[in-house]
Parts: structure tokens; C-alpha cells; sequence
């Protein structure tokens, strides 16, 4: 099997620090040697924001950023429009330097090439939906006349046919956040920031708008930066994933190779407590041959959760798989190592000490 090829990188983040104070860059020599974020507020009264970021955003695809409160990630996300100005480091869209920009050229990005979505939604109360929705258009200069028929296609696209007439304060908070996507897609950005989109949403409704964005990104392909500290909705929506803490990246990656070999003691506990069977996918843990198993019992295919496959094979562990991808096989999968992944890495270190 080819292996499939990496989209191009569209954000580059390059040693990136943000350092609060009085004088940021007195103590940044101070960071770099190592000093951390509890250190830096006893020893120099300043905070550490983010400490030597280092991260590829890809063309196309989803990249989440996450972490507990206090972890740098909303820090993070306003450095790539410039609401917030680095210590140090660069920015890099489609290999321009945003810390270069001017205030036109600044403009122009946060206009045409990048569009937001907040947690708390961010709508005019005194506009209707559909000039809500069509605020970006507005803001550059098109009347309501220009904007109105791409306004409602999105509208009509995140379920708020016929709502334009409304104000926001008619609207359901979830109503209201599917405005804000709407508003995001009207802009035509190539690039979507989503600061904890979601958040502020009741769990049914919040888990109904992952399913709209994923829904959505499968048609569009943008590239979506989204910051989250729920690691479920993480694991649910990246491509890639970086996971921060007290202003660093600990580890970042594809979720699934991040949940299968998590690299530092902090990511461990992170993911103890998350289903297992419901995240992994079949690909993941399948040996990758063209070769059919000896007495198949089946196919599943290979984007398939290990929780379906269980399912499937009524828990039957000398059962084996082929995995197939769009007709085509791809692998194998054996029950017993389906079983083996479900045990946390810790986990099973554990037992073999209390084994031993």
C-alpha cells in the first residue's frame, strides 16, 4: 500500500514565545536556557505564555490544539491573526512572515485570507441573521444586495433556512454558533480559527455541530485550526493534534499514534480515561498486507472503530479480519491484537511489573 501523501504546510508556527510583563524581552534569555512558567513568576514577575512553539499547519485539514486551562492554547490561536504580537518567533502564511505585515497588508489577511469563530459567538445584536452571516462580505465593502445570495446558501447549509430575518437574541445559543459558522463560510477564507467553538453548547448540541463541521470539512477541505480542552471532541475532530501544557507543546501527532504511543507521563494520564474502542480505528492496529488472512471471518474497513469491530465479531478473539479501503485490501486484522490496543500503554506496563 502507497502510502498517502502529506497536504502542503499553509501555517507555519517557528519558535514562537510569549512571555507577559514589564519587560518581556529581559527575561526571554532566561527562557530559553530552560526557565520555566512557576519559576519565571517567582524569580521575574513575569508569565510564560508560550515557550518554543513548533507546529506545521497542513493545507486541508483539521489541526486541533488543546490543553487544560492555563495551557497557552487560546494564547496560541490569536498569534496567527496578530490579535496578539509574540516575544519572539514567526508566524508563516503560505511562507509570509505576518509579523512583517502592515496594517493594509494585515487587513487584508484577517479579511480575506482568515475568518473566526468564537466561543461566545460574537454576533451584532442589532443586525439580522442574514447581515450577521454576511458581516465579513460587508466589512469589505459589498452591500447586503451583493452578499445576500451567498449569505443564505450557508444559512440554508448549517440549518437556519428562512432564519434571516431574525436577531440573534431570537435565536438559540446553538442556533446562534451555527450563525457564526455561517458567517466563517460566507467570508470564503481559506483558513477557519475556532476558539472553543463549542464549548458554551449543551452536550447534544455541541456534539451535533462536530458532526456539522466534519460534515461540512469533508466538502470544503479548509484548513481549520480549533482549540479545544475536551480531549473526546480533540480525538474526534483532528487530523493532527497538539497537545499543550503550561505554555509547550508535550506531544503532538496523528490522535491515533498519539493514543497508541504517548511519549511523556502528562499524555498518559491525559488519555487514561477515554473509550478505547470507541476512538481507535482499524487502521491504526492492523498489520498492513495484501496478503488474505487464513479463514477470514469477514472485512471491515479500515476506518472502522475497534468498538464496531467487537460488535461484529461477537467477542470472538480467534477471529481474523481483512481491512479493506474503498474495494481494495489494505490489511489484516487480528482480534487478539484489537484486544491487546485497548489496554493503555501504562496499563499494561503495570501488570507485567505486579507480574513479575
Amino acid at each position: 500500500m502507497t502510502t498517502k501523501e502529506k497536504p502542503p504546510v499553509k501555517v507555519q508556527i517557528r519558535n514562537l514565545y510569549k512571555i507577559f510583563g514589564s519587560n518581556p524581552a529581559s527575561v526571554l534569555p532566561h527562557v530559553e536556557k530552560g526557565l520555566g512558567k512557576t519559576e519565571l513568576l517567582e524569580q521575574h514577575q513575569h508569565v510564560l505564555g508560550l515557550n518554543d512553539i513548533n507546529v506545521d499547519v497542513r493545507e486541508s485539514e483539521i489541526t486541533v490544539m488543546m490543553g487544560l486551562s492555563g495551557s497557552g492554547k487560546s494564547t496560541l490561536i490569536r498569534h496567527l491573526n496578530r490579535l496578539i504580537d509574540p516575544t519572539a518567533g514567526k508566524v508563516l502564511v503560505e511562507d509570509e512572515n505576518i509579523l512583517d505585515f502592515n496594517e493594509a497588508q494585515l487587513r487584508r489577511l484577517r479579511q480575506e485570507k482568515m475568518s473566526m469563530v468564537f466561543q461566545n459567538f460574537a454576533l451584532l445584536p442589532h443586525r439580522t441573521v442574514l447581515e450577521n452571516a454576511g458581516m465579513a462580505l460587508a466589512v469589505r465593502g459589498y452591500t447586503q444586495a451583493d452578499f445576500e445570495d451567498e449569505a443564505n446558501k450557508w444559512l440554508d447549509r448549517v440549518g437556519l433556512g428562512g432564519y434571516g430575518s431574525q436577531y440573534p437574541h431570537q435565536l438559540s445559543g446553538g442556533q446562534q454558533q451555527r450563525v457564526g459558522l455561517a458567517r466563517a463560510l460566507t467570508s470564503n477564507s481559506e483558513i477557519m480559527l475556532m476558539d472553543e467553538a463549542f464549548s458554551a453548547l449543551d452536550p447534544l448540541i455541541r456534539t451535533d455541530m462536530q458532526d456539522l463541521l466534519l460534515e461540512l470539512q469533508a466538502e470544503l477541505r479548509k484548513t481549520v485550526i480549533f482549540i479545544s480542552h475536551d480531549l473526546d471532541e480533540a480525538l474526534k475532530l483532528a487530523d493532527h493534534l497538539v497537545i499543550l501544557k503550561d505554555g509547550y507543546v508535550v506531544q503532538q501527532g496523528e490522535p491515533q499514534e498519539i493514543l497508541l504511543h504517548p511519549n511523556d507521563p502528562y499524555i498518559v494520564d491525559f488519555i487514561s480515561d477515554i473509550n478505547r474502542a470507541r476512538v481507535l480505528r482499524v487502521r491504526s492496529i492492523m498489520e498492513r498486507t495484501t496478503e488474505p488472512p487464513a479463514d477470514a471471518a469477514g472485512e471491515v474497513d479500515h476506518d472502522a472503530t475497534l468498538e464496531s469491530v467487537i460488535a461484529i465479531s461477537g467477542g470472538d478473539t480467534s477471529h481474523a479480519y481483512r481491512v479493506m479501503r474503498e474495494g481494495e485490501q489494505v490489511g489484516m486484522l487480528d482480534m487478539q491484537a484489537l484486544v491487546r490496543a485497548l489496554v493503555p500503554a501504562q496499563a499494561a506496563e503495570d501488570g507485567i511489573r505486579a507480574g513479575s
